[in-house]
């Protein structure tokens, strides 16, 4: 896929599922609960916002030239490495990343109200940056 395409598509989704966690923050700042049902919207956004940056970071490195890895750690590291992102930044990415690999692959240990605590003091904005911002402006 051209990246100018993959780009509008990760927008797309970007736009979508931030929407969805802007008003679930917007409950969360005004003290009122969440069902269980929106928390589990919750986590189902952020792991599709999370794996759409991981995408969008291999479609980057594979556009650039640059061997893209398998591990999605290594994929924002030569992101770093390349200076398309902050080195700054390489940790608050790592901690999404394991966010991911918790709600798809240890759904059964998450502390819910840790996640919703990062979505009441909008932790995911920086993903969702990364995904509008224009390849051309990365």
């Amino acid at each position: 896929m051209r990246l100018d395409l993959y780009q509008a598509e990760t927008a797309l989704i970007a736009a979508e599922q931030s929407s969805l966690l802007d008003e679930a923050r917007q409950k969360l700042q005004t003290g009122e609960k969440l069902s269980r049902l929106e928390e589990n919207g919750v986590l189902h956004a952020l792991q599709m916002l999370i794996e759409n940056a991981i995408g969008k970071a291999k479609q980057i490195l594979k556009a650039k030239g640059e061997p893209v890895p398998v591990s999605a750690y290594d994929a924002l590291a030569a992101l770093a490495r390349t200076g398309v992102i902050d080195a700054e930044d390489l940790s608050a990415w790592n901690a999404a990343i394991g966010l991911r690999n918790r709600i798809v692959h240890e759904y059964m240990n998450i502390d819910v109200s840790r996640v919703l605590e990062l979505v009441r003091v909008d932790q995911y904005r920086f993903v969702v940056d990364f995904l509008l911002a224009s390849v051309s402006d990365i």
